[in-house]
């Protein structure tokens, strides 16, 4: 069987576990009320839409990589953990960001507002909306702990640190936003907590543990957390400069709240024209402008030349590792098509 196919068998495992998961839950919950229905179908919605499957395919590689069984059923609960704990982030995101779409479908807090809006319903429809999104992803992630409440003590130790790391992310990337913060450090180390370490770097880790090979940590941090860095500069670029037809949400959202990533605050410690239009009340063309003073002042491509030079450490760390040589070479592959993305 080639890699493809053993990759790709397990990836539709995974997500075979995920809907096996929601059905049941839906069957079971319809059944003592209709209005569970709408519920559980928030976390259904976006996690059977067509997304990367980005951090069970590295649990899967790491898995591998280290010598795991092609097909180990835990190793494909820890990946289907992983991809509704990804659901739990997005579902929360979203809300926190007030984004309208998201993989191209109306976001949970948006659909469930309308509905109370058509319906007439008591209360306000923001906080509505925004309240069932919220329990929607406490669901999501309730469901990715029972898939991985098996695991043995060191994949255990790389869960639990996986969840903190989203969660302090996401709580930092509010508090600068809301300061206005403007330091390239900080908004990487956000950037990295946030996204990174979950979409690469712990799920690699996780799979490897899984495949009795903690001793492997090392060797995927110092992958990971480049690679991972890459990753969220290149979602800095493609919210800056992408299509939302191609990304499935909306474009450009972080640059018109001026959202400090790295990218933006690399430019604001760059440029006085850039830190003047950070510090004064938007107006219609703010973004456009933004986006004018990123290329001219050559910081998007510093942003790229750091993405180049990110994508070169990674490849290093796993060039000479104790790895399963064929899914070495996947791992070294998949720098190119995680870091240079559009979408």
């Amino acid at each position: 069987m080639s890699d493809d196919d053993v990759l790709t068998r397990s990836l539709d495992a995974v997500q075979e576990r995920i809907d096996t998961v929601l059905t049941q839950e839906s069957a079971r919950w319809t059944a003592v009320d209709p209005r569970f229905a709408p519920f559980v179908d928030s976390v259904t919605a976006i996690t059977t839409a067509k997304g990367k499957q980005l951090r069970p395919r590295f649990c899967l590689l790491g898995h591998l990589a280290a010598g795991g069984e092609p097909g180990s059923d835990r190793a494909v609960d820890a990946a289907a953990a992983l991809e509704l704990l990804h659901t739990f982030a997005l579902l929360r995101d979203d809300v926190l960001d007030d984004s309208a779409l998201r993989r191209g479908a109306v976001t949970a807090h948006e659909r469930h507002a309308k509905e109370h809006r058509a319906r007439l319903l008591r209360g306000e429809p923001r906080r509505y909306g925004e309240g069932i999104a919220n329990l929607a992803a406490d669901l999501a992630h309730v469901y990715a702990d029972r898939l991985a409440h098996a695991l043995p003590a060191a994949a255990q130790a790389v869960w639990d640190e996986t969840r903190i790391e989203v969660t302090v992310g996401q709580y930092l990337d509010i508090a600068v936003a809301a300061e206005g913060v403007a330091d390239p450090e900080l908004s990487r180390w956000i950037a990295v907590c946030k996204s990174g370490r979950y979409t690469i770097q712990r799920p690699l880790q996780l799979g490897s543990a899984l495949a009795g090979r903690p001793d492997l940590a090392d060797v995927f941090e110092r992958y990971g957390l480049p690679l991972g860095e890459a990753f969220q500069l290149r979602d800095d670029l493609i919210d800056t400069f992408g299509d939302a037809e191609d990304t499935g949400k909306p474009a450009g959202l972080d640059l018109e709240r001026f959202k400090m990533s790295y990218l933006l605050s690399l430019a604001v410690r760059r440029d006085g024209r850039i830190r003047e239009l950070a510090a004064t009340p938007a107006v219609p063309d703010s973004a456009a402008r933004m986006r004018e003073l990123l290329v001219t002042t050559g910081v998007a491509d510093e942003v790229e030349q750091r993405i180049a030079n990110l994508v070169d450490q990674a490849r290093k760390a796993v060039a000479e590792a104790p790895l399963v040589p064929r899914w070495r070479t996947e791992l070294m592959e998949l720098t190119t098509r995680v870091a240079y993305r559009n979408h």
